[in-house]
């Protein structure tokens, strides 16, 4: 099998290599999916329940050997793999407590009472294909894959070649935990023709990345009737209100801006300030940013890690360059720090930007945030609002204002007070995107749901009058049905 090379983020010399598997093995990949899904969807949601708090248990055991693994692959700093780690553990704990509930068969109002019951269940849809991107390959992993297992599918993953290895370790603890080994399985290699191969063979599919691709994968699916889930991408904003405390907005968007040195979805790269502020804002911001550490540890020493790739670094360093070519003005950061490694840049700000400028609508997926300033609420919001995007936003300040402010951002999550995490921890809440960021939800009972069909099941009841066959029973019977509903509409 031919093999495909990884390069490690932090020195730019070979990391690994992988397989990389091709559109006929992942084909079969998809046949002993389906195999074993028949056994795995016929137990019970709570046996099922009781594995995924099984592999919470065997995650946190692994919580270090995690960590390590995610930064080689990834280049993020300590602290951004702990927040990864633990929103990996919410998602499988989250769905380890819903599943028996969410799961089981309920009872619905029927059409005729006595004479018929009525019932829905969730079934599993057979084998889902998920897709995952390099950025948060842990968390991501574990907040499709678990409630996929949980509704009873079985799973083939088309892991970023990048970040490979945390994704089988992941698998490998499931499997150890007690998921079967083939009902999870991992496929790697040329994105095209595995991402294709993965969509083909699905009966769901479930992807995250960029806009583009996800309109692919949607027109894929759809040519084959089958449904899915697409969680693209993001420009997403913060507004700090009127009177909001400077300092503490300015630590805020810094922690919304660049975890992960920028590389999520959900990261804010947009800021809107009152323009009697902005001077003072940019002050304090600017002296925020320029203490934050970057570096390479596996202990909790730097705020900030690389970049995932050349390819990364070179897309964030022409943004910026594209901007300041634009009329921007550089407050602070805009240089490769190449005296820490290959891939470090720094945090970065931007301010004086025309409005038509590339960097307040295009996504760049870095450490780079603009700043702009608005004369009004009205004007923010409708700056806020001015992209094809919406998937995550922020308001910052009076907390009663700002979930006033918040009801009116187009976004499928927003922020009171905080950047992102507010919301992505809420594994109760659904998260996803409008517009062009994207199509259902995962999190929340829903999440777990869309792998699912509702099937009905119709009970004629036992009873002397029964339901009618004949044209006689229903000469005798419509008189009664029709004063019968008629009863019931005036109830």
């Amino acid at each position: 099998m031919a093999t495909i090379d990884v390069i490690d983020p932090l020195t730019g010399s070979k990391l690994h290599e992988i397989d990389s598997h091709s559109a006929a093995d992942v084909a079969l990949r998809f046949l002993e999916a389906s195999k074993a899904q028949r056994s795995w969807g016929s137990t019970d949601p709570k046996t099922r329940a009781k594995i995924a708090g099984k592999i919470a248990d065997a995650l946190i055991a692994s919580q270090e050997q995690l960590m390590d693994v995610l930064q080689r692959e990834t280049g993020k700093s300590r602290a951004h793999a702990f927040e990864e780690v633990t929103g990996a553990l919410g998602a499988i704990s989250y769905y380890a407590k819903i599943t028996p509930k969410a799961m089981r068969r309920n009872k619905v109002k029927a059409g005729v009472p006595f004479l018929i019951s009525a019932y829905v269940e969730p079934a599993p849809v057979g084998v889902v294909g998920i897709i995952t991107p390099w950025n948060y390959p842990l968390a991501l992993t574990m907040m499709d894959v678990i409630p996929a297992l949980m509704a009873g599918n079985a799973v083939v993953q088309k892991a970023d070649n990048q970040t490979a290895l945390t994704v089988q370790m992941a698998r490998e603890i499931a499997v150890s935990a007690g998921i079967p080994s083939d009902v999870w399985t991992v496929v790697h290699g040329d994105a095209a023709e595995v991402g294709n191969a993965v969509t083909d063979n699905a009966d769901y599919v479930a992807f995250t990345g960029s806009t583009p691709t996800g309109k692919l994968v949607a027109q894929r699916a759809a040519s084959r009737l089958i449904g899915y889930s697409l969680e693209l991408g993001g420009k997403n904003p913060m507004i700090v209100l009127p009177g909001a405390d400077l300092e503490k907005a300015a630590e805020s968007a810094i922690g919304g801006a660049f975890g992960n040195s920028g590389q999520l979805c959900v990261s804010i790269e947009r800021l809107y300030v009152p323009n009697h502020a902005i001077k003072q804002f940019e002050e304090i911001l600017k002296r925020r940013v320029e203490t934050l550490t970057l570096g390479s540890s596996n202990q909790f020493d730097f705020d900030l890690g690389a970049l995932s790739s050349s390819n990364q670094l070179t897309r964030v360093s022409e943004f910026v360059e594209r901007a300041i070519g634009e009329g921007a003005r550089l407050v602070t950061g805009g240089k490769v720090l190449s005296d820490i490694g290959p891939n470090f840049y720094a945090p970065t700000v931007l301010t004086d930007i025309p409005l038509g400028a590339e960097i307040l609508h295009k996504e760049v997926f870095g450490p780079v945030i603009a700043l702009v300033g608005y004369d009004s609420l009205d004007e923010a919001v409708e700056l806020a609002n001015a992209t094809e995007f919406g998937l995550n936003a922020a308001v910052f300040g009076d907390r009663k204002k700002g979930i006033e402010v918040a009801s009116r951002l187009m976004a499928g999550s927003v922020n009171v007070n905080e950047g992102y995490r507010a919301s992505m921890a809420s594994m109760a809440a659904p998260m996803g995107g409008m517009k062009q960021s994207g199509m259902g939800r995962r999190s929340g009972v829903n999440g777990l749901l869309r792998f699912t069909e509702s099937r009905t099941i119709g009970v004629a009841n036992d009873s002397p009058i029964g339901l009618p066959t004949r044209a006689k029973q229903y000469k005798k019977m419509a008189p009664l049905m029709t004063k019968l509903a008629r009863f019931m509409g005036k109830l």
